[in-house]
């Protein structure tokens, strides 16, 4: 049983390490800011996805897919894709913003947290 708990945790360790890792050699060997990255990253996830690709990614990784920027392009991608089937062209609007809804409260909740506990500013 452990040595099953111990794989899941090795294959999201690895498979979220290498999508960083792609974006650290990204960072440091092109003249692509981190702004260009991201939306690099989360776009590739919706291609992924939507070419049937990043699914099966997910289903062996689990949180290393599902946790990094791709990750986040593969949530909307899907909520897109169900909320189309359920709501016909509506789900294009809908969809992948519902999806991802959560994740997006959280990520403004808790930025705006760190911006009260710390001393955001430029860094010139």
């Amino acid at each position: 049983m452990k040595g099953l708990v111990f794989m899941e945790y090795l294959k999201a360790f690895v498979v979220g390490g290498i999508i960083c890792v792609i974006g650290q050699v990204l960072i440091d060997r092109t003249k692509l800011t981190p702004a260009r990255i991201l939306v690099l990253f989360v776009t590739l996830g919706v291609i992924l996805t939507a070419i049937g690709i990043y699914e099966p990614i997910v289903e062996f990784a689990g949180a290393g897919a599902t946790v990094p920027l791709t990750g986040f392009g593969y949530t909307m991608a899907k909520g897109t894709m169900e909320f189309v089937k359920d709501k016909g062209l509506m789900g294009i609007l809908t969809g992948g913003i519902s999806a991802s809804s959560a994740g997006i409260a959280a990520a403004v909740f808790f930025g705006y947290i760190a911006a009260l506990v710390s001393k955001p500013g430029d860094k010139s």
